[in-house]
């Protein structure tokens, strides 16, 4: 097994490279993110079976690398190991593709369950682009083009438009809603879905004479699988 280790503190490197190899897994040490993101993508397909990867990186951060290798359809599986540990620093990560996160300090034998767990799992064939007519959603690059125009949306309104995508010619209620592009335990107003649908229509519809996302009275929302 190979893994991938970017980090830039040299003795946390060195010890984990050392212990990784003492558990039977062939590791490579990149120090920045430019490199880092160099061995990836540039070494032969499949050559890594897993990158430990840091967010605090010289060059270019994890995050910046993580969402360059997705981009560039690498799916090798991706633990972040990072000292930041706030709720939104993990989300960010997993919402750019990252597989797992762990924190500083971190105890070495998780380290290394999650990396055999992560291993066997494998690569996971990661989504492809929907379509709805002229409408196109990229999970893996967060990009959105309408007639062939990118259209910028915000991280929010790019999971309501790919949940709606995702369920295309079927009304879903605001309640499913909130629990796949918010969470189960929102306990905001949920109004809110309906302030989103309008960002959405101003941008995806609206400048093109487009009416892909629908209000179905006492049901909730729909796009049009013809993309409207």
């Amino acid at each position: 097994m190979r893994v991938l280790l970017v980090e830039d503190e040299e003795n946390l490197a060195e010890t984990v490279r050392d212990g990784l190899v003492a558990e039977g897994f062939t590791t490579d040490v990149m120090a920045t993110g430019v490199d880092g993101l160099w061995a990836a993508t540039e070494m032969p397909h499949g050559a890594y079976d897993a990158i430990v990867l840091d967010i605090m990186l010289p060059g270019l951060n994890g995050y910046e690398v993580c969402r360059q290798l997705r981009a560039r359809k690498v799916w090798t599986p991706v633990l972040m190991l990072t000292a930041k540990d706030g709720e939104y620093d993990q989300a960010d990560a997993l919402d750019l593709g990252a597989d797992d996160y762990l924190t500083k300090p971190f105890s070495f034998v998780v380290l290394v369950a999650r990396l055999r767990a992560l291993i066997r799992r494998g690569a996971p064939q990661r989504p492809v682009v929907l379509t709805a007519g002229d409408l196109t959603v990229d999970p893996a690059t967060k990009r959105v083009l309408r007639a062939g125009t990118q259209v910028s949306v915000t991280p929010r309104e790019f999971a309501m438009l790919e949940f709606l995508m995702r369920n295309t010619g079927v009304a879903v209620t605001k309640t499913q809603i909130l629990e796949n592009v918010w969470d189960s335990g929102f306990d905001g107003d949920p109004n809110i879905v309906e302030v989103y649908v309008a960002y959405l229509r101003k941008k995806i519809d609206h400048p093109f004479g487009r009416t892909a996302i629908r209000t179905v009275r006492g049901a909730g929302y729909l796009l049009d699988p013809d993309g409207g």
